[in-house]
C-alpha cells in the first residue's frame, strides 16, 4: 500500500508504504486500511496541517458513485463499503475509486498528460488496464468496469486468460507473459521481462524476437483503444514502461504501422511512477469536495 498526505497543489508532504498481506483475507487488509488512513490523518494534524478528505485507490471493480470496493480477485474484497468506513473511522468525508484509474488521473493532471484534454493511461505490470480522462475528469463506466483494456482479444488463438477468453491483451503483452514466454522458449524458469528487455537490448535473437511479439500485440491493443477513444495521448505506465525508449520506440513504430484513419496520439512514457495511484488517490478526495486542483 501506498499512502501520502499530499496538499491540494499535488505536492506530497508525507509519504508511507504498508504490506498489503491479502493472504490475511480481505477484513484484515480492510482494517489495515481505516487504521493507515487514521493514522496519516493523525500525523497531518501532529505536524499542525488540517485533512480535509481521504481517498482511496483500489483494484478491481469498484462502483465509485456508492463508495463500494465491488470485486477484487487479488485481495477479496466482495462488496465492500470502503467509502463508509473510513468516513466513520477518521471522521473526513471520503472518495473510493479504481487504482489504475486512479494513476491515470494523476498522470493526466500532474504528469505526462497533462498537455492534452483527452489522455488514455495504461499500466502495464502483471496485468494490463488503462483509464480515460477526458477534461482531467476520469471516466468508470455504467458499472465501475471502464478501461479493461488488458481484455480485449488481440490473439483469438492465443493463450487462456484468467477472465475466460483466449488471447487478451495482458497473456500477451504484461510483463508477466514476456516473462513466461521467454521461460517457456529459453528454459530459464527465473526470467524476468526486465531480463528479456535488458537481453533484446544487447541483441540476443531469442529475447529480442519475445520483445518484439509483445510489442506487436500491445500496438494492437492500443489501436483498438484509439479507436475507441480518439485520445490525443497515450502514457504508457507500470514496470514495463520503465523499459523506456526499448518499449516506447517499438511501439510507436508497430503502432504507425497498423494506423489507417485514425489519428496517430503522442505515445509517452508515464513521469509519477509508482507514486501516480497515490496521487490519484488524493485527486479523488480533492474532487469530492469540489476543491480545484
Amino acid at each position: 500500500m501506498k499512502c501520502a498526505l499530499v496538499r491540494p497543489d499535488g505536492t506530497v508532504h508525507h509519504e508511507e508504504r504498508h504490506p498489503t498481506l491479502p493472504e490475511r483475507g480481505p477484513d484484515a487488509v480492510t482494517e489495515n486500511i481505516l487504521s493507515i488512513a487514521e493514522g496519516l490523518a493523525g500525523k497531518a494534524r501532529a505536524d499542525g496541517l488540517t485533512p480535509v478528505a481521504v481517498g482511496i485507490g483500489v483494484p478491481g471493480v469498484v462502483d465509485e458513485v456508492n463508495g463500494v470496493a465491488v470485486w477484487s480477485a487479488n485481495i477479496g474484497f466482495r462488496d465492500v463499503p470502503l467509502r463508509e468506513l473510513i468516513s466513520a473511522r477518521v471522521g473526513l468525508p471520503a472518495a473510493l475509486g479504481h487504482d489504475v484509474r486512479a494513476a491515470a488521473l494523476a498522470e493526466a493532471r500532474l504528469g505526462a498528460g497533462h498537455a492534452w484534454r483527452y489522455v488514455l493511461f495504461v499500466g502495464i505490470g502483471t496485468g494490463i488496464a488503462g483509464g480515460l480522462v477526458v477534461n482531467g475528469a476520469g471516466y468508470s463506466g455504467a458499472h465501475g468496469a471502464a478501461g479493461e483494456i488488458g481484455h480485449v482479444t488481440v490473439r483469438p488463438d492465443g493463450l487462456a486468460c484468467g477472465c475466460g477468453k483466449r488471447g487478451c491483451l495482458e497473456t500477451e503483452a504484461s510483463a508477466r507473459a514476456i516473462g513466461r514466454r521467454y521461460a517457456e522458449l529459453s528454459g530459464r524458469t527465473d526470467a524476468t521481462a526486465f531480463d528479456v528487455a535488458t537481453r533484446a537490448a544487447a541483441g540476443e535473437e531469442l529475447a529480442g524476437q519475445v520483445w518484439q511479439d509483445a510489442v506487436e500485440a500491445l500496438a494492437d491493443g492500443l489501436l483498438t483503444g484509439q479507436a475507441l477513444y480518439d485520445v490525443e495521448a497515450i502514457v504508457l505506465g507500470g514496470g514495463l514502461a520503465e523499459a523506456g525508449d526499448d518499449l516506447l520506440n517499438p511501439v510507436r513504430d508497430a503502432f504507425a504501422r497498423r494506423v489507417t484513419f485514425h489519428r496517430t496520439p503522442e505515445i509517452v512514457r508515464a513521469t509519477l511512477g509508482d507514486r501516480a495511484g497515490c496521487l490519484g488517490a488524493a485527486l479523488f478526495a480533492l474532487d469530492s469536495l469540489g476543491t480545484p486542483t
